[in-house]
């Protein structure tokens, strides 16, 4: 059984599953796809990944282009994140909106970010192990990505600047608005 949360951005939902815990530890189910699908409707993941960061990386903001968009259920097995969805769908009326949840090996929250959103985490603890599904195959030629920093976006990344660390790509993307004018 999962608890959905609706976020302020339609279609992206934080999920809690039921934890059962006692003196030995506790055991809940990360992936139970009849729980997943009367909650969030039919889907056919097809690729798992994990990812291993140290404190203050912060990966994104990523999505796939059309027809390879991406929805990916994401969650932390060690350590604790900030993860973020931006909408990115220009007909939306949340269009460069985000929401942001942490999730943690402690509250084992997942967030569904579905077709549509670009998605970032930073990593709030000394160390985290991320994993996601995802329901389409990565592509690179349909890889996109907009600027962690937008400031028309905004995002707190609950970090300060100077321990924000980067991948070379992602000191580089466009921000949405000029990303938006190479969309035809």
């Amino acid at each position: 059984m999962i608890k959905v949360l609706e976020t302020k951005l339609p279609g992206v939902l934080v999920l809690e599953p039921q934890l059962f815990g006692d003196a030995r530890g506790y055991f809940f189910e990360s992936w139970n796809q009849r729980d997943f699908e009367n909650a969030v409707g039919p889907i056919d993941f097809v690729q798992d990944n994990e990812s291993k960061s140290r404190y203050g990386v912060v990966r994104g903001l990523h999505f796939q282009r059309a027809p390879f968009a991406q929805s990916k259920l994401v969650r932390v097995v060690s350590g604790r994140v900030l993860d973020v969805a931006v909408d990115v769908r220009p007909e939306s009326a949340t269009f460069g909106q985000y929401t942001a949840v942490e999730l943690s090996e402690q509250n084992h929250l997942q967030m569904f970010i579905p077709r549509g959103f670009a998605h970032g985490f930073a990593v709030l603890s000394p160390e985290a192990v991320f994993q996601y599904k995802c329901d389409n195959f990565y592509h690179p030629e349909a890889e996109a990505a907009i600027a962690w920093n937008d400031p028309d976006i905004g995002i707190d990344w609950q970090l300060p600047a100077a321990d924000i660390l980067l991948s070379e790509r992602d000191k580089h993307h466009p921000r949405l608005s000029e990303l938006q004018k190479q969309w035809p």
